[in-house]
């Protein structure tokens, strides 16, 4: 098992712009859904996705990405989008 600072670290890793464009990022495992809650802040835009556990398990094995990325992915950028707009 893992931390959501360990979550976090690797979301950073597959995502470092996360931090560097003002987007900050906060995980939290929601015990009632069992699913790991990410949100991206900017600004004052908050946007939050839900992370199955299998998928971030898959992907802090160093197995593959694919579901933890492509979520982040899409919720970065609806955030910048937001922004944009």
């Amino acid at each position: 098992m893992y931390t959501k600072n360990q979550l976090c670290e690797k979301i950073i890793s597959v995502y470092p712009d996360i931090g560097e464009c003002g987007i900050d990022l906060n995980v939290e495992y929601d015990q009632d859904k069992k699913v790991w809650v990410v949100q991206l802040n900017k600004d004052n835009q908050t946007l939050k996705t839900y992370l199955e556990p299998e998928d971030a398990n898959v992907c802090m094995e160093g197995k593959q990405c694919i579901g933890l990325g492509m979520q982040i992915y899409q919720l970065r950028d609806n955030i910048k989008n937001m922004r944009d707009s």
